[in-house]
């Protein structure tokens, strides 16, 4: 078989490419061309990748890299910009996503996997959500990956084309970057917990992750099917830190912060350093973090899927430990 994947630069996507080489799996990555010169593309090259170049708003082009294709791993987006117009998340959230339909079926694809996100569903109000819960997104990154998301399925729907929907779910682990400010500040007693700490959260091991999208790629049952994939458990705030910091033989901080004072930061960082093009120093978002629920149900992967995923988060947490201190990081 062979499988195209699209977002191979980026942490997930290069995942993912190297678990379908493992598995034996012919593999295709799409990659735009200022990212060619990028380490991570000799990686890739040197694991058996075949490197295409072209760019998900370049319809011609993504349809030329679905040639001789049978599954389409559609993970690339565009994530949260300082500055970027909302036009640019939909151009490639919800645009190439079309691109990328198209140009499957076009090329005689037997199937798509397009990578959503669990954020479409926002804060859960009723823990744990699962796939049929209400649809809450927070910014337009997580609005055009819902509309992105929608579009996909309504395609498939049309026939000719198979298409499963992925949510993950707290993607940690080595290579990982996006937690590297909470491991570290835990490392060094540098990360208060704001709030009462008491919401819940939900990681999922890279590695478990890229065999829930080999099996939505794979499994008969599952075409026009969207699924949760998410860690074996989710966990508080509270005990999430606590288990990082006992991995870095630290101690928490023995005290929390109030919320608002950070939102209120983070609101005036934004109103001064957005409309200039700067990384705010702090998001609203960032303090959504302490304080709105993440926990998800992931029965029906389990049972359609045969989805299981393995690394608990103490070993989990471990691995992600072990891959920060050997490149420098902590």
């Amino acid at each position: 078989m062979t499988a195209l994947v699209t977002g191979v630069t980026g942490f997930t996507g290069g995942h993912l490419a190297r678990h379908l080489r493992h598995r034996g799996v012919a593999v295709r990555g799409f990659v735009r061309a200022k990212s060619l010169a990028r380490p991570e593309v000799a990686s890739l090259r040197e694991a058996g990748v075949e490197i295409v170049e072209g760019d998900l708003t370049d319809a011609a082009a993504v349809a030329a890299a679905c040639r001789g294709v049978e599954v389409v791993y559609h993970i690339a987006a565009t994530y949260r910009e300082a500055g970027q117009p909302d036009s640019a998340y939909r151009a490639i959230n919800v645009q190439g996503v079309q691109h990328v339909i198209d140009g499957a079926r076009q090329a005689g694809a037997r199937r798509v996997v397009h990578c959503s996100t669990g954020g479409v569903h926002g804060h859960v109000a009723n823990p744990p959500a699962n796939e049929d819960a209400p649809f809450n997104p927070g910014d337009v990154y997580q609005e055009t990956k819902l509309e992105g998301e929608r579009l996909a399925t309504l395609e498939g729907r049309k026939g000719g084309l198979e298409v499963v929907v992925a949510r993950p779910i707290g993607i940690y682990g080595p290579g990982d970057l996006r937690f590297l400010k909470m491991f570290r500040g835990i490392s060094r007693r540098r990360f208060p917990v704001l709030g009462s700490g008491e919401v819940f959260y939900h990681l999922t091991y890279i590695d478990d992750l890229c065999e829930g999208f080999r099996l939505c790629g794979e499994v008969p049952a599952a075409a026009g099917r969207t699924y949760i994939l998410g860690g074996p458990r989710y966990t508080t705030m509270n005990e999430l830190v606590a288990m990082i910091a006992a991995e870095l033989k630290v101690a928490p901080l023995p005290f929390h912060l109030p919320v608002w004072p950070f939102w209120l930061a983070g609101a005036a960082c934004e109103a001064v350093c957005i409309p200039l093009r700067v990384q705010p120093p702090l998001y609203r978002r960032r303090v959504d973090f302490y304080t709105k629920s993440r926990a998800f149900d992931i029965t029906r992967a389990r049972t359609e899927l045969g989805f299981a995923p393995a690394v608990d988060l103490p070993e989990g947490i471990r691995r992600t430990i072990a891959w920060y201190r050997a490149q420098g990081l902590l």
